[in-house]
């Protein structure tokens, strides 16, 4: 029997990776409803192709773009907030949850009903609403799959005994671009040495991530709400090979690993399939004798401040990952845009994070109360990033 799925976030890499999935696997899945945000015509191409009952856009002002491009499929479109929740209340079994930063929020809340699973690839549910967002799921019944490589790798080590025994689990990080860089070059880095991920195909966003390893601090803030193992519990370990991606670490002394290509597509594939078992996938095999050999190093924090900041957040808890990953957000955005430096980063998050806990200290309860914090903190990242911009001038 088929599953039903809904992608939020669909035209993006995550989503384009998991239409890929459904195309190779006809008979597992029927796509009940697509979300994206402005592109009219890849959403269109996508609803087309993977024979979607639904599509639906986050910009209102391009509906007439998007039925335009639907134009004589018989697929149901609409654009902006009430399409994008008719998308999320129609009937499936598995949503896809890969809107990128706060925006994916709200869907994401909205789409846990009892009876379906979440497949999450948005960081920003448990980042910036962990609590709020888990309590929900528990008390709806619904699973909380894990799309990103590593707390997928974990989820699937985690199988080989009880939470009770686990000691600590370990992400893996690539280094991104700038492993082996010095302080210096790192911080006159650009925007497009930046972008050069060396193992994985992403977003701008959490391409830069990788760059600063704000993306495995996130990961870190993640992997505690998701397996409810405390900041002590939680490391990174630089891996640039990709191969490994999380391991688990057992009272008696056993390590168990997960290991798989560097490629979405392993992790999405094992997240919505259904629980009677695994999905064939016909890429290319792991050969890890053509690899030949795996590194690992213990990250820098002097040079890569962001994952620092991030552990921090971790440690200390409260609203302080709200504010970390609202002033993160703005700051990355800037620093795209050209208007600070790569160093600057880590100085608008580390400076708007000082400037907010003491007046937020504990954690977002509601969704609501979170995308208040969220947008508050947003408006203090950029005065800084304004401030920032004028002393340069």
């Amino acid at each position: 029997m088929s599953r039903a799925i809904t992608i939020l976030g669909a035209t993006g890499s995550v989503g384009r990776s998991t239409l890929d999935v459904v195309a190779r696997h006809r008979d597992a899945f029927t796509v009940s409803a697509l979300v994206g945000g402005r592109d009219a015509q890849a959403l269109a191409q996508a609803a087309r192709e993977s024979g979607a009952r639904f599509a639906a856009l986050s910009d209102a002002s391009r509906h007439a773009a998007l039925r335009e491009a639907l134009s004589g499929s018989g697929i149901a479109c609409g654009a902006g907030p009430e399409a994008v929740a008719e998308a999320v209340a129609r009937d499936a079994d598995v949503v896809l949850a890969a809107i990128s930063g706060a925006a994916g929020l709200k869907p994401t809340f909205d789409a846990m009903k009892p009876g379906r699973a979440i497949a999450l690839a948005n960081k920003e549910c448990l980042v910036s609403a962990g609590d709020a967002f888990m309590a929900r799921a528990r008390a709806l019944g619904v699973p909380i799959l894990p799309v990103d490589s590593e707390h997928n790798a974990l989820r699937q080590a985690l199988a080989a005994g009880r939470i009770e025994d686990v000691v600590s689990l370990t992400l893996t990080a690539s280094g991104g671009p700038f492993r082996t860089w010095n302080a210096q070059a790192i911080a006159a880095a650009t925007p497009a040495q930046a972008l050069k991920h060396p193992n994985w195909s992403m977003g701008a966003k959490i391409t830069i991530d990788s760059a600063t390893l704000m993306n495995k601090g996130l990961e870190l803030i993640e992997a505690g709400h998701l397996f409810g193992v405390g900041a002590d519990r939680l490391h990174v370990v630089v891996h640039p090979q990709s191969i490994v991606h999380g391991l688990v670490y057992w009272r008696d002394g056993s390590i168990t690993a997960g290991l798989g290509a560097p490629d979405m597509r392993v992790p999405i594939i094992n997240a919505l399939a259904p629980a009677t078992g695994r999905l064939d996938f016909d890429a290319p095999r792991l050969d890890l004798a053509a690899i030949g050999a795996l590194s690992f190093e213990q990250p820098d924090l002097e040079r890569f401040p962001c994952l620092a900041l991030a552990i921090g957040a971790l440690e200390r808890g409260g609203a302080e990952p709200t504010v970390l990953n609202a002033a993160n957000e703005v700051a990355v955005a800037a620093f795209i845009a050209g208007e600070i430096g790569f160093s600057l980063i880590a100085v608008t998050v580390e400076q708007a994070c000082e400037h907010m806990v003491g007046e937020w200290r504990s954690p977002p309860a509601d969704i609501e109360t979170a995308l208040a914090l969220d947008a508050q903190a947003r408006n203090v990242a950029r005065k800084m990033v304004e401030s920032a911009r004028a002393r340069a001038s």
